[in-house]
């Protein structure tokens, strides 16, 4: 298995890379695809290999690279899925020497030049030794613009001899026109059940005990990355010196007991701050990270929230049974709306705690934070004890006469202003929605001119605006409003409307549009007398029709009545007279 025979110790993830694709893991799918294109002689001039990083993709490269120069043993052999690893051209490639097989880094040789340099001066050449002449561009994503564009054309039409394997992990920044000229292969993640049986097989290859719950976590780790998992693995046959357990594992990672994280989160879910700090002081002193442990309570979070929805999401390989019973029941217990507040808090507690100049600090102020978050109540389970009288008022001494809290409130607000509801401009508060369908909330509001009077009391200014200037009544009954918008009403006036009569009274408001049978509105009423004077003022006056004629914009700012002004001019004329004047009292 072992691809090369190296001298000196070579890392497991070298050592141990395969070298057909009889030893390729997890990609069954790719390896069937490209077995039927060689078998069938259907083998295309460019792939390109894309999937996180670790999971096979310059090693794929390379082992296509030496199915189509191979010669077998005997020399006579073909294109092949199956390298006979034994022949020159096999074991130059394996060994990265070959003349005809050339690697570029896409990472650091990203220039017009460097394209040009390695591939374009180069490609109309037969090659050297071998059957194709293959270039394999690792990180092609990295390219800039002006090499991909160089590269195009004989991409697209190269000469027989060619083959090109492309390797990225960020397929979208790989231009289409590339994409289009490649045949494409995802590679996925590796399973967990196939990463743990193949640790398992390279631990029994390398003569290492390594408990199976210590596979667990490094499969864990690793993501369904070979070369992360190869890497942790080699680290940990180390670090065990031969013999590896899972807490030499957790400690080498810097994780915390996977126990002790689920007993932290049910502390933290109980509101128990003093007991959390002190489990996350003490797991903190065994050498566990801080944003460790909050991940893991993240994962945790995300695990029990998979679980609520599909309870097989529990039979995971790589957690221990019991700790699969545990999630079962945290997933039956535990709300969805209590963890979904809590992966919030978690998230953002993340955040912070990368931020923080002092982790652990950070880490405990999150726990202090979640802790007291977690006994709150839920807005229905608070709406419902609001609507019982059993909230802030009953605290106090009991269920408020004539009606409980709720009539109460509301009768406070039709009365007057509410200093605990707020400005009714943000929507209804926390004393607005208390008041939940309260009977006489209809009978308080009679009228229409009862309805602008409580807009005018909750303070809402741009609502009262609205509706003075905006709303020609139709029809009005308690509860029901028909109207009309007038020319710039707003499109939502109706919507808002039945928002802050509901949220105000408790009570259902139907708020409607009709096509006719508006009255004028409350403006056009107030101001009539104005706008009868400004109507006469255009039709009638010349002064006022050529300012309007030369200013079509201008608006009026104030109209004076001249009968006004000639009775104002007459009253400062009269002289002031204290005693009646007597012509005949001097002679």
């Amino acid at each position: 298995m072992p691809d090369t025979a190296p001298t000196g110790y070579q890392v497991l993830a070298r050592k141990y890379r395969p070298a057909t694709f009889a030893d390729l893991i997890g990609q069954e799918d790719m390896v069937r695809t490209l077995k039927n294109a060689f078998a069938a002689d259907r083998i295309a001039h460019a792939f390109i290999m894309t999937g996180v990083r670790g999971v096979g993709k310059t090693t794929t490269a390379r082992i296509i690279a030496k199915g189509l120069n191979c010669t077998g043993p005997d020399g006579k052999g073909g294109p092949t899925t199956e390298p006979c690893l034994q022949c020159e051209n096999c074991r130059a490639i394996a060994e990265g020497r070959h003349v005809d097989v050339i690697e570029m880094d896409g990472a650091s040789q990203t220039k017009v030049d460097d394209i040009r340099n390695n591939v374009l001066d180069s490609v109309h050449y037969a090659p050297t030794s071998a059957r194709y002449k293959v270039y394999i561009i690792d990180e092609v994503h990295m390219l800039s613009n002006s090499a991909f564009n160089a590269l195009l054309k004989t991409l697209e039409e190269p000469p027989a001899h060619v083959k090109f394997i492309f390797a990225t992990t960020e397929i979208r920044k790989v231009p289409v026109t590339v994409l289009s000229r490649c045949q494409r292969f995802d590679l996925r993640r590796i399973e967990p059940e196939v990463m743990m049986a193949h640790l398992a097989k390279i631990a029994g290859l390398e003569h290492a005990q390594i408990a199976p719950d210590a596979l667990a976590l490094i499969t864990r780790a690793a993501e369904g990355s070979v070369r992360d998992a190869m890497s942790l693995l080699d680290q940990a046959i180390a670090h065990g010196a031969g013999e590896t357990t899972a807490d030499q594992v957790r400690a080498m990672l810097g994780l915390a007991d996977r126990a002790r994280v689920l007993d932290l989160f049910d502390m933290v879910l109980k509101g128990d701050a003093a007991a959390a700090l002190t489990e996350l002081s003490t797991q903190y002193t065994d050498g566990a990270d801080p944003m460790a442990v909050l991940r893991d309570l993240a994962e945790i979070t995300h695990w029990v929230s998979v679980i609520k929805i599909t309870p097989e999401a529990a039979d995971d390989p790589t957690v221990p049974p019991e700790e699969r019973t545990r999630g079962q029941a945290m997933a039956a217990a535990i709300p969805m709306r209590v963890l979904s507040r809590l992966w919030q808090m978690l998230l953002k507690a993340i955040e912070e705690v990368s931020a923080a100049p002092n982790a652990m600090m950070a880490a405990e102020m999150a726990l202090i934070r979640m802790t007291h978050v977690a006994d709150l109540p839920d807005p229905e389970t608070l709406l419902r004890k609001l609507q019982s009288g059993n909230g802030s008022s009953a605290g106090r001494g009991g269920p408020a006469p004539n009606g409980g809290a709720a009539a109460t409130t509301t009768r406070a607000i039709l009365r007057g202003p509410s200093l605990t509801a707020g400005p009714a401009s943000a929507g209804p508060s926390g004393a607005a929605v208390a008041v939940a369908a309260a009977p006489g909330a209809y009978a308080a509001l009679a009228t229409f001119e009862n309805v602008v009077e409580l807009i005018r009391r909750m303070r809402d200014v741009k609502l009262l605006v609205d509706v003075e200037n905006g709303l020609r009544l139709a029809a009005y009954s308690p509860g029901r409003i028909e109207f009309v918008p007038a020319p710039g009403a707003p499109r939502d006036l109706a919507q808002v409307l039945q928002a802050r009569l509901q949220g105000w009274t408790g009570a259902r408001w139907g708020v409607s549009i009709v096509n006719e049978g508006g009255a004028p509105t409350i403006a056009e009423v107030r101001d009539a007398g104005r706008i009868a004077a400004e109507n006469e003022a255009r039709e009638g006056n010349p002064v006022v029709q050529a300012i309007l004629a030369a200013f079509p914009a201008a608006q009026f700012e104030d109209i004076t009545l001249a009968r006004d002004i000639v009775q104002e001019q007459q009253a400062e004329a009269l002289p002031e007279v204290e005693d009646e004047w007597d012509p005949f009292e001097d002679g």
